[in-house]
């Protein structure tokens, strides 16, 4: 291991087989819930990735029983109150998509228990997604009160079609893996006791692989994400002035308090 990730905190790394780099998203009693630390090493930890000579593949992975449980209730409320920490948290999201999208090299998520926010955006966004069979995959969102920017718009309908796409993302559904795999969302689905073995399988098939092949495969593939690029900017940007609206605030408060959210029917456009 390199003294690249030493300074890493809520991502720890493991090599279980030769050029292949396991980062493990770790906020334990919290499922891996997305901090402000781990919301900004999930959008960096790509270029390092990247920049790596000694990695081929990146597997991703959460702690525990959970893969990730979405950003962590103060990390918004500081996003809702500060026009700063919006700025800052704009700019890691837009990276944390685009870096997972530039990275040359072979990405594998392995997706278990709930899978929302930060986490799941690079774990739809990895080159092969490997969900639990009874993972529970949601795009919170409009059930926070804010637009789906994050991956939602650059990429789900590419996977599962826009008519799946907007039923999810509009009402929030939850999806488990297995439903996930039947439209196209993930690439595979697996018994969770399979997970982590199938995942180390897949990137050990890709690390004995061609490099410059599978790495230039992935970057034409990629520009169908690319041309997406609008999209998905435009998402984010609402997604962001959300958080600005009284919906948002409300839809944090009803987190909180583990109650069905009371939105004000009469907020439009």
């Amino acid at each position: 291991m390199t003294d690249r990730y030493a300074a890493y905190e809520r991502l720890k790394f493991d090599t279980p087989a030769d050029r292949i780099l396991r980062i493990t998203m770790d906020a334990p009693g919290r499922l891996n819930a997305a901090d402000e630390i781990m919301h900004d090493e999930l959008g960096r930890i790509w270029k390092d990735v990247q920049d790596d000579p000694g990695v081929s593949v990146a597997i991703l992975r959460g702690a525990g029983e959970a893969f990730s449980a979405g950003g962590d209730f103060d990390m918004i409320e500081n996003m809702i109150d500060n026009y700063e920490t919006r700025v800052r948290v704009w700019r890691e999201a837009r990276d944390l998509v685009y870096n997972v999208i530039n990275c040359s090299k072979p990405i594998v998520s392995a997706m278990h228990g709930p899978a929302v926010g930060a986490g799941l955006v690079a774990g739809l966004l990895a080159d092969i997604s490997i969900a639990a069979r009874d993972a529970r995959i949601i795009d919170g969102h409009t059930r926070l009160g804010v637009a789906a920017g994050d991956h939602a718009a650059i990429v789900w309908p590419l996977l599962c079609g826009m008519a799946k796409a907007k039923y999810y993302l509009l009402l929030c559904e939850p999806i488990s893996g297995e439903e996930a795999e039947r439209i196209g969302l993930v690439s595979l689905c697996v018994e969770e006791d399979e997970l982590q073995e199938k995942a180390v399988d897949v990137a050990a098939k890709l690390a004995r692989g061609a490099p410059s092949a599978i790495r230039f495969t992935k970057y034409a593939l990629n520009n169908w994400l690319r041309m997406m690029g609008p999209n998905f900017d435009t998402s984010l940007a609402l997604e962001f002035l959300g958080f600005t609206s009284p919906e948002a605030a409300e839809g944090l408060a009803s987190l909180r308090a583990k109650r069905r959210p009371n939105f004000d029917p009469n907020m439009d456009l």
